[in-house]
Parts: C-alpha cells; sequence; structure tokens
C-alpha cells in the first residue's frame, strides 16, 4: 500500500488553520448552498450529560482533551472536526505527524500546545459552555477512572496521562458469596431447603418433645442437620466451580483480545500489541480488520466500512480523506458553493466497525474507555448463557423432580390411608400415633429428596469448564460455550487449504518467465490431469542462479515493482528481526525479488513509484491491482491474481529478458495452450500458482472508465484485457506433518473431511489426495466453484454429499455448501480466516477462525479460535466435545440407576412395613445422595477423551438425550439392585440366620442391606465409565485421578459410617462375613452390567416396538395441516445415493435409538383415525353428550 497522496493533490500546511468563517454565519447555525447543511462551531464542543469528566484533563500538554475528540463521534459531527483544525489541526494538536507516526522513542512532551493555536479563531473550547471547563457531578454513574500518573521516562507517558491506555478496566469478578447465591437461586436446591427445614423442624420435636428410652441416643435431628450438610456442598462444589470458570474465562478473553495491529512509528511500518496503540498514532487498514480505535481517515484506496456493529448502519460507508473533507468545509466557511452534500462526506472511523474493502491509514483520536466501542462495551456486559445441554439437563431435572415429587405424594396418600385404616385397632396413645404420623411423612418428604437431582447441573458445569480449560491447552480457545458440545458432534468438516492444511510458510520455488525461460518445477506431477498436453513446452528450464543473470535491468526492474508496488505486505520487525509481514503469498513474492532480483527495501520501491489508483484484491474475481504513472507521462496498470484467469486476459508476453529494452511478442494459441499446461503442472505439484501481468496506457483513467467515480475490480474489468504476461510463480506450502494423521482419525471418528481452496482444481486435487482427503477410486468428486454454484438445488444436494475438493471457491461458494449440508442435515464444522468467510461461520454449526492468519472479523463470526491454525487441533476439539457429552450421559446412566432404585425401594419397604418404615432411613439415603450427586458428578464428569473415542461414528442432531443403550444398562441395573436389596430385606433373616425378633439382629441385617445398597452404587460407577457395549470398564482409569481420588473418598467415607456412625445411621459395626457378603454382593454390579452389555440392542428394541416416550427436553412437532403426505417417508440425507431411500431401523448398533418405528398409515385409516381421535376427555365427554341429544332428539320426533 502506498502512503503517498493522490496525484494533483498537495498536502496542506501543517501551520495552516481552517479559516475562520466570515460574518459568523456559521456560528449561528445559518444554511448555506440550500443543501441543509449547518455548520454550528458555538455547540461543536458542548459536553452531553453525564460525560464532563471527559472534558477534565489536568496537566494536559496537547491542544484538545478526551472530551472535545470524543465530539466526533457518536453521533459523527462535521461541526467537531472542523473545530478541530481538520486533519492539519489533529496533527499539531496531538503532536503526531500523518507520514511518520508517533516518535518510537517518545516519552514525555516538551512545551505545550494552546487550543486557540490550532481552532479556528473565536471556537468556545466547551461549546454552550464558552471557555469555562465544566464539572462532573459527584458520584457520575460510568464516570472514568482517576488518570495515572507515569514516571518519568515511561514510554508516551504524557499521553497515556491525557487520553488513558487502550484497555478496559477489567470486568469485577463477582465475590465467591455472591456466586454462592447465584448457586443457591436454583428451583432444585430451594425444593431441597424446604425439606431441610420440614426435616429438622420434625427431627428437634422428636428429639425434644417425645420421651426417649433409656440409653437411646437422641439423634432425630440428624437427619435435617445432613440435609443441609447435603445442600451447603453442593452450593460450595457449585460456587467455587463457577469461580474457577470464571477466572479462566477471564483469561481466555484477555488472550482473545490481545492482538496485534500495524502502525507507523518513527515512519516504519511495525506490529504492535492492539493494548499499546495511542491516541495520535498512524495506524493502517487493510480488508479484513477488525478497527480497535477511533479515528479520521488520513488516505487510502476504496476504504468502506461495515458500521453495522457500532452505529446500526447496514450499508457499507466509503470513506473519504480528511483533507477533502476539511476542503469542501473551507469552502462553506467562505461562502462559496459545493458541488456536493457535506453531510455524505465521512473521514470518521470508529472502533468496533469492519474494514469491507481497500487499504488505507488513519489518525487514532480515542482509545480505550474513550473510544466509542470502549463506551458500549463498558455498558453491556454480557453473561455466559445456558448451553443447549444444560437447558436440556435443567428440563430433564425438573421432570424427575416433579416424579418423585409425584412418587412422594403417593407414597403419602398410600401411608396415610393404611395409618386412618388402622386407627380403630390401633392401642397406641395419641402422642405415639402422632409419632407414627410424623415418621410416614419424613419418609415421603425422604423420597423427594433423593428424586430432586441436584448435581445433574454441576455435572455438565463441570464438564464444560473442564473440557474448556484442558482445550486451551491443546490450541482451542472457545468463544462460545455450546461449541464445546455441539463440536463433539460435527459430521463434516469444510476446511480451507492454507495455513490449515499446509504450514502457510510459502517459498517461490518455481518461475516461468513468459516464454522465454523458467526455472524449478519440473518435479513429476502427484495429480495428472485428465487430458495429456496437447503441445509440447519449449520453454528452458534452468537452475535459479543461472535464471537471474539472464535477466537485464528492465525485466528485473519491471518483475521488482510489479511486486512491491502490487502488494499490501510491507517490511518490520517480528521478534526482533527483519522481516516482510502480510499475506503469505505476497510475503514470498517480495523475498524472491529481495534475495535473487536485487529489489531495494519495499518502501523506498513503493516511494519511488507515483502510485494512481489501486484495485484491492477481490474473492470474485481472484486478482488485484495497481495503477502507476511512468516518468514518461504513461501510466502503467499491474494485475497479479490467478493465473488462468491472468492468462486467459493476456494477448502478448514479455520476451528477450536478457535485453537492454523491454519487449514484447503476441502469445499464439500454442503458446496459450502450453503456459496452461505449465500452470497445470505446477499445480499438479502441489504448487499455488500466481500470474503477473500489465498493460500500458496513454491516459488515466482511460476512455472505457470516464465518469468511474470508485474503481472495483468490476469496473477494471472493462479494461483487464489485451494484458502483457510477465510471469506465472509457483508457490510451495508443504503439509503440516500432523495432518495425515489427523484426516485419519477424522474417517475413524465417522467426520467427512471436505477441502474448499481458492487455488485452481489441479492444485487442491494434488493437496487433497496428498493428506487423504481426495479419493476419486470410492466416488469422491472435486469441481470449481464457478461450476458449483450454477448448480441447482436438486443437483447440490445430490452432488454435495460425495463432494470432497471445492476449488477456485469464492465465500458464497462455501455459504452454499455449508447451507447445503445443514438441509441435509449435517452437523457442519468450517474454518475461514477472511472476511468474506464469516457469513460461512456463522452459518455452521461450529466456526473455527484462525488465530494468526485469521483477520478480525472472521474471529468475531467464530464460536472457536485455533490458536496454532492448525488443522489437528480441530481433531483434539471434537475428541474434547464427545467427552463432554459422554461425561454428562455416563451421569445420567448412573444417577438414573440410583433415582429408580432408591425410590421404588422407598417405596415398596415403607408400604410393606408395619411401622411405616423405609429399609434405608433418611439420613442413609441422603448419603446414597450425596455419592450419587456431587461425588459421582466429580468422578464421572471429569474423565479426558481416551483413545478410543473417535472410533464411533458423531451422533446425529435428533440423537435423545438418553439412548436405547443408556435405557438397557439403566433398568438392567435398578433390577439388579432392587432384587438384591428387596431379598435381602424380605428373605435375609430366612437366608442368613438373622432374628427378627432380636432388635440387635435386626440392626445388623439392616446394616448389611445399607452397606450393600452403598457398595452396589460404588460398583455400578465403575460400570458407568463406559456407555457403548465393550466390557473394559478400567480403560484410561489411571489418567483421571479424580475418578480414583473421589472413589477412595467415597469407600474410605462408607467404611468410616458403619465403624463410627452407628448413632446418626441407626446401625453397627459388621463384622468380617457381613462385609465380605456386602462388597461380593455389590460387586455383582460388574458381571451384570456386562451381561447387560451383551444383550443385542434390536432385542430389547424389538421388546418395545409401539413405545413413544416424549422425553420433556423435546419439542413438540407442529400439528400437521391437511395439506401435509401423512405417508411422507423421511429421507435418509447422510445417504448420497438416497432422494427416495425409506428409512428403517439402523443395522448398527451404535444408531439405535429408543424411539418406536414410524407407523404408515393407509390414506382411509388415516382418515378415520383423524375422525376417531379423543383429543381429551373433557372434550370427548362433550361429544358424546351432543351425540346423546341429538339421538334423543331423533327418538322423540319418531
Amino acid at each position: 500500500m502506498a502512503d503517498s497522496e493522490p496525484p494533483g493533490k498537495e498536502r496542506p500546511s501543517s501551520s495552516s488553520t481552517p479559516p475562520t468563517p466570515k460574518n459568523d454565519v456559521l456560528h449561528t447555525g445559518a444554511e448555506l448552498n440550500g443543501a441543509g447543511f449547518r455548520l454550528d462551531l458555538d455547540d461543536a464542543f458542548t459536553p452531553d450529560p453525564g460525560t464532563e469528566d471527559m472534558f477534565v484533563a489536568p496537566d494536559n500538554k496537547f491542544a484538545f482533551n478526551p472530551g472535545q475528540l470524543s465530539k466526533l463521534l457518536n453521533p459523527k459531527s462535521l461541526h467537531a472536526f472542523y473545530a478541530l483544525g481538520g486533519l492539519v489541526g489533529l496533527e499539531k494538536g496531538l503532536k503526531t505527524d500523518r507520514n511518520s507516526g508517533l516518535s518510537a522513542d517518545e516519552t514525555s512532551i516538551d512545551g505545550r500546545v494552546a487550543f486557540e493555536d490550532v481552532a479556528p479563531k473565536g471556537t468556545p473550547k466547551y461549546g454552550h459552555n464558552g471557555n469555562t471547563e465544566p464539572v462532573p457531578k459527584p458520584d457520575q454513574p460510568g464516570a472514568l477512572p482517576p488518570a495515572t500518573t507515569y514516571p518519568a521516562g515511561t514510554p508516551f507517558g504524557d499521553r497515556r496521562h491525557a487520553f488513558r491506555e487502550n484497555r478496559l478496566p477489567e470486568k469485577k469478578s463477582k465475590t465467591l458469596l455472591e456466586l454462592a447465591w447465584i448457586t443457591y437461586n436454583d428451583k432444585v436446591l430451594i425444593l431441597l431447603t424446604a425439606a431441610a427445614v420440614v426435616s429438622l423442624a420434625l427431627g428437634i420435636y422428636q428429639t425434644v418433645g417425645v420421651k426417649h428410652e433409656d440409653g437411646t441416643a437422641k439423634l432425630e435431628w440428624v437427619e435435617g442437620v445432613a440435609i443441609i450438610v447435603a445442600i451447603v456442598i453442593v452450593v460450595v462444589v457449585g460456587t467455587l466451580n463457577d469461580w474457577q470458570m470464571e477466572r479462566q474465562f477471564n483469561k481466555l478473553n484477555q488472550k482473545h483480545n490481545d492482538r496485534t495491529v500495524k502502525v507507523i512509528r518513527s515512519g516504519k511500518s511495525v506490529e504492535i500489541s492492539v493494548f499499546d496503540v495511542n491516541v495520535g498514532d498512524v495506524m493502517h487498514l487493510s480488508t479484513g480488520d477488525l478497527v480497535p480505535v477511533d479515528g479520521i481517515f488520513i488516505s487510502g484506496h476504496s476504504i468502506k466500512c461495515d458500521e453495522s456493529s457500532a452505529t446500526g448502519e447496514s450499508d457499507l460507508l466509503k470513506k473519504v480523506p480528511a483533507d477533502e473533507v476539511l476542503a469542501t468545509l473551507q469552502k462553506l466557511a467562505n461562502g462559496e458553493k459545493v458541488d456536493v452534500n457535506p453531510e455524505k462526506l465521512d473521514p470518521f472511523i470508529i472502533s468496533g466497525s469492519k474494514i469491507n474493502e481497500g487499504t488505507g491509514t488513519f489518525l487514532v483520536t480515542a482509545v480505550g474507555v474513550n473510544s466509542s466501542y470502549g463506551r458500549i462495551t463498558m455498558a453491556m456486559q454480557t453473561e455466559q448463557e445456558d448451553t443447549p445441554l444444560q437447558k436440556k439437563l435443567n428440563n430433564l431435572a425438573d421432570w424427575i423432580a416433579k416424579l418423585g415429587g409425584s412418587a412422594a405424594l403417593l407414597l403419602f396418600v398410600v401411608l396415610l390411608i393404611k395409618f386412618c385404616a388402622g386407627l380403630p385397632n390401633n392401642p397406641d396413645s395419641p402422642d405415639a400415633k402422632g409419632q407414627t404420623f410424623l415418621r410416614l411423612f419424613i419418609t415421603s418428604v425422604t423420597v423427594v429428596v433423593v428424586a430432586v437431582p441436584e448435581g445433574l447441573p454441576l455435572a455438565v458445569t463441570l464438564a464444560l469448564a473442564f473440557a474448556t480449560t484442558r482445550m486451551m491447552r491443546d490450541n482451542n480457545l472457545v468463544r462460545v460455550l455450546k461449541a464445546c458440545e455441539t463440536m463433539g458432534n460435527a459430521t463434516t468438516v469444510c476446511s480451507d487449504k492454507t495455513g490449515t492444511l499446509t504450514q502457510n510458510k510459502m517459498t517461490v520455488v518455481a518461475t516461468t518467465l513468459g516464454k522465454s525461460t523458467s526455472f524449478g518445477g519440473a518435479d513429476a506431477p502427484l495429480e495428472q490431469p485428465d487430458e495429456k498436453p496437447k503441445v509440447e513446452n519449449t520453454i528452458p528450464n534452468v537452475p535459479v542462479a543461472e535464471f537471474v543473470k539472464l535477466l537485464g535491468s528492465p525485466i528485473k526492474q519491471l518483475l521488482i515493482q510489479s511486486n512491491a508496488v502490487n502488494s499490501t505486505a510491507f517490511e518490520g520487525d517480528v521478534d526482533g528481526e527483519q522481516t516482510f509481514i502480510g499475506s503469505k503469498t505476497e510475503v514470498a513474492l517480495l523475498t524472491l525479488c529481495r534475495d535473487h532480483l536485487g529489489s531495494a527495501p519495499v518502501q523506498e520501491e513503493r516511494s519511488n513509484a507515483n502510485v494512481v489508483q489501486v484495485v484491492p484484491f477481490d474473492s470474485a474475481v481472484k486478482y488485484m491491482a495497481t495503477i502507476v504513472k511512468l516518468p514518461d507521462g504513461k501510466y502503467r496498470a499491474y494485475v497479479k491474481g490467478a493465473s488462468e484467469i491472468l492468462l486467459a486476459n493476456c494477448t502478448k508476453t514479455i520476451t528477450n529478458p536478457e535485453g537492454e529494452e523491454l519487449a514484447v511478442a503476441d502469445l499464439t494459441e500454442s503458446d496459450q495452450e502450453m503456459l496452461s499446461e505449465t500452470i497445470t503442472s505446477y499445480a499438479g505439484q502441489t504448487l499455488r500458482t500466481i500470474g503477473s501481468s500489465y498493460r500500458d496506457f496513454d491516459s488515466w483513467p482511460p476512455k472505457e472508465l470516464e465518469g468511474v467515480k470508485e474503481l472495483t475490480a468490476k469496473e477494471f474489468n472493462k479494461v483487464h484485457t489485451d494484458m502483457t504476461l510477465m510471469a506465472i510463480y509457483g508457490i510451495k506450502d508443504p503439509l503440516r506433518p500432523t495432518v495425515i494423521q489427523a484426516i485419519k482419525d477424522c474417517h475413524r471418528a465417522g467426520v467427512f473431511v471436505r477441502m474448499v481452496t481458492g487455488d485452481n482444481i489441479l492444485t487442491g486435487k494434488a493437496i487433497a489426495r496428498e493428506c487423504g482427503i481426495y479419493t476419486p477410486e470410492t466416488g469422491g468428486i472435486a469441481m470449481e466453484g464457478p461450476v458449483f454454484r450454477r448448480k441447482s438445488e436438486e443437483e447440490l444436494k445430490e452432488l454435495v454429499p460425495k463432494l470432497q475438493v471445492l476449488a477456485r471457491s469464492s465465500p458464497e461458494d462455501k455459504r452454499i455448501l455449508v447451507r447445503t449440508l445443514k438441509e441435509l442435515g449435517e452437523t457442519v464444522a468450517v474454518t475461514g480466516d477472511g472476511t468474506n468467510d464469516a457469513p460461512a461461520l456463522k452459518m455452521a454449526d461450529i466456526g473455527f477462525a484462525m488465530g494468526i492468519a485469521g483477520t478480525e472479523v472472521a474471529k468475531e463470526a467464530a464460536a472457536i479460535i485455533l490458536m496454532d491454525d492448525n488443522f489437528a487441533s480441530i481433531i483434539k476439539g471434537i475428541s474434547w466435545g464427545r467427552a463432554v457429552n459422554d461425561a454428562v450421559k455416563k451421569f445420567l446412566q448412573f444417577q438414573l440407576t440410583v433415582n429408580i432404585t432408591a425410590v421404588t425401594l422407598t417405596f415398596i419397604s415403607a408400604v410393606a412395613s408395619d411401622k411405616e418404615e423405609s429399609v434405608l432411613n433418611a439420613v442413609q439415603l441422603l448419603w446414597v445422595n450425596l455419592i450419587m450427586d456431587t461425588f459421582a458428578a466429580l468422578a464421572l464428569a471429569t474423565d479426558p477423551p481416551g483413545p478410543t473415542i473417535l472410533d464411533r461414528p458423531p451422533d446425529r442432531k435428533s440423537a435423545p438425550l438418553i439412548t436405547l443403550r443408556m435405557y438397557k444398562m439403566i433398568f438392567g441395573q435398578a433390577v439388579c439392585q432392587l432384587g438384591i436389596t428387596l431379598v435381602l430385606h424380605f428373605a435375609g433373616a430366612q437366608l442368613l440366620g438373622y432374628n427378627r425378633s432380636d432388635e440387635y439382629s435386626l440392626k445388623s441385617l439392616n446394616t448389611l442391606i445399607f452397606n450393600t445398597f452403598v457398595w452396589l452404587q460404588i460398583f455400578n460407577e465403575l460400570n458407568n465409565r463406559r456407555l457403548d457395549n465393550k466390557l473394559n470398564i478400567f480403560e484410561g482409569i489411571t489418567r483421571n485421578y479424580f475418578f480414583i481420588i473421589i472413589n477412595c473418598i467415597m469407600v474410605g467415607g462408607q467404611v468410616l459410617i458403619i465403624f463410627v456412625g452407628g448413632g446418626a445411621f441407626k446401625i453397627h459395626p459388621l463384622n468380617g462375613k457381613e462385609w465380605g457378603l456386602s462388597i461380593g454382593l455389590g460387586a455383582i454390579a460388574v458381571p451384570w452390567g456386562a451381561f447387560i452389555r451383551k444383550i443385542p440392542d434390536h432385542w430389547v428394541a424389538a421388546c418395545i416396538p409401539n413405545i413413544k416416550i416424549r422425553m420433556p427436553w423435546r419439542k413438540k412437532k407442529p400439528a400437521k395441516t391437511e395439506g401435509d403426505d401423512l405417508e411422507a417417508t423421511p429421507v435418509d440425507s447422510r445417504d448420497p445415493k438416497s432422494a427416495k431411500a425409506k428409512v428403517v431401523h439402523s443395522t448398527d448398533e451404535d444408531d439405535v435409538s429408543f424411539e418406536a418405528p414410524l407407523r404408515i398409515l393407509t390414506s382411509l385409516r388415516g382418515e378415520r383415525a383423524r375422525k376417531h381421535i379423543r383429543r381429551g376427555f373433557r372434550e370427548y365427554m362433550h361429544d358424546q353428550k351432543v351425540k346423546a341429544k341429538t339421538k334423543t332428539k331423533k327418538t322423540k320426533g319418531a
């Protein structure tokens, strides 16, 4: 990008200031030229209410304060721009320079600049307040923090003292108490608290108000306290987890916000952290940039901004250089007529906006809290939303709680009826009868306590926090939390080539100079073209050193200027090393010029060229162009881009490269064919091909472009003919070493990988074949974007499932591809790095933006940022996504088993008991509750992804949360646990020789039952480490220290309870035989689990063919209208062959879900069914009454 001014324009003198308007008409707001525009300087700097503190800047050595500069924007104000003296005034007032920027060595500022020295004469310093400094209101909401005073010698110390740093104050984190309160405000915990209050109140009454036998401990209150302890544990664990997760997200956001930008310091372009940008810096703008600060546009080419996120303006806004705007305003100030509406002139660059087109520079006027984006961000701090999985589980938790409540109510009703029925024959005292009633009420409350799954939200939160932390280590920065879950079920990945599959370390390894000579590119191609070459390549191929020797001075200068001027890359320092910064392709070409052609520094080459106009790169036409004025008065257009597109527009080529004068020759048809074969050969060797051409014009603009106000690629196409071909470059970008294995892992995981590239089809096919993506022998298809986008919807749906390579693609092609895949039911992951990739990244289920090569717009659109731009990191992300989903399902499977068993056991034993007591008392059940909620969540939700996690296909979007296999294990284990505990309860005395009439012996039996039940849960937790039908439940157990530690705590806690918890738990220590029996019976859960896994899933599915359970997280399907086809058969969108294929039960066990087969109705039966469906009991009874009345009337009439 050239920093020179457009031809014919002179930079205004830095000492000049805008003229004072004649007769003060502009100060009074008089209308000029009938255009409706009023230039009013009296109101230009009036502080807005609430911003008075921005106008107070003590010890300010600059002409302006942050408040005056903020008046440029919000809304955009030409009045303030004129009152500040335009760009010249800003330069002088901020002590900077538009060409050389700030001094890299600046520390403190010498002297002061007065406001009156810069602004037009008579301009009030504070608007309607005149020159009286506004007084900030005390306790003003949103007030700025006090300015920092920097020690002497601090870089840019005075500047940052006056205008602040480009950092926003960190969002105040919630305290532990605030987080605890938020955690406690959960419906489940509130219900649990109500149970605790009732239980504690009843317990205290029983302890204090009821007589106890001698020697009996008064411990009835322990039950209520135990419930409260359970609540405290859940709240503490949840609070600490939320606190840790909030800290982690703050760290991730800091890393996400820290990026590099390009500024000019001491006349050199350098890359610095965005946090180091200061007011007065001159910053570069390029296509795809997300603007981090406010400023005024200096100069550039075709800058268009998308300010929709900042101002709500949906149209792209063209930026006008500040000097042009000031010149127009000066004419107005002098009473002259102007040809344009001043309100249409926009030199303002707003932070938060996106550069959609063009390149240029701007002067920074506001940073950090003083910028538009900073003020908006400070006013709007968003909270992390629940993920879809969290919402599903919250609904499920409510559903389970309702079922538990219903079971408790039913139990209470049954026990109450039983109690009331026995009252006439009950000889107990009223006090004892009251005690019995309280006991049955406590039993019912305990069922609710056990049924409420307070660990369910904890499990998913733990899994997500654990995954996001570990994913950061694997170079996946998660910006949207729900992507953690979704990515595990990705069915296809549409990947870019450059930088993702390849290393993005480009080097020019081959060049063909016209039809005269060449070097490199003589290797055998990996991908052979479909047709044999029609002509033989007669261009001599020599080593690169000899190639350079053959070139005369004019040709060398032509190649150097074409690459230096027609480029946006520049020289700069990276880690203390002088290198090129910018597009890797342009860096490779500039490196060739520097290392082999003897090029001067790029900035010097650009300064020597008189750049007239620039056509920025346009992905639609695949080229960019720069027009320069030659010393002889003619104009030359340099074009660089896709080689086959440029070759098609060339009619001549350079010849006689060693000559002292530039010579050209016509391109014959055979020459065109030969050069086309050269491009094909380069592409087959996995080289990226770039063409370079030029055309000379006698004048600029030429006749074809007369009247064109803005030169875009579309307009330039009118003169992009009759070009002269200079060279075809072959650029090598080696594959990343981990890519081939990563692609194999994707295929193993059932994830279909597609390569979407801007390169030509042969390069794309060669690289795709090298890394294992393109497999034509299995029916894979490669296609070019222009062909792809012309396909109809039906053709796309038939074609896309087999598409593996999309070459010469535009961003619109990528968007079409993503849309079609989603319509086919795929879960789509997309990688992107450019601004134009943003729509596809937003549309995809998971958007991966490149952390290194990606533009800021792409990063904003993405859900996950690949910090190393490496495809292998996507595989790690998929593994962690599956681990999150698996962790939640493991815990859900475990918890539902305990829920069903504990509630059923309590219900049956309490109803069967003479004393209305459950076999497991309230405190015992609360210990079980603690095991299945908090401990199991910690143990099962922290399993890292194992090596076999990619050995299965992804789940479908419609896959249920609880699968058939999970139901099989839940009910299978519940049957086993219920069988063991009920047999021990009802027949244990006879089988094991316990005396039911002896209280000590009976307590031993109850202790044995309690111990056995807990050991069943501990062994079943091991069982739940697997969700599939494989038998190795210990796989990867040594890698999860959480699981081992938590299980040791559970086992230790159970042993401790049995030996010392007698009073609270109403048990006493067991002997060795009883311990062996307890552990042995508990261990049955492991072989029983293996037996359940060996039962084929389709056997279970066949046993329940007509049962359709609608889970609470599923949305109700809309009712069918008359036009709907009841017999329409769903189509399997994953099958590329079937537009007509019918869906049947999958034979693949992994795909079986707990859903009934579809009932296919005939039209006749469907109509009858519709007529006789009972919509509800009330409606049915109403219909029967109407029928009866009608029949009665008919009978009477007869």
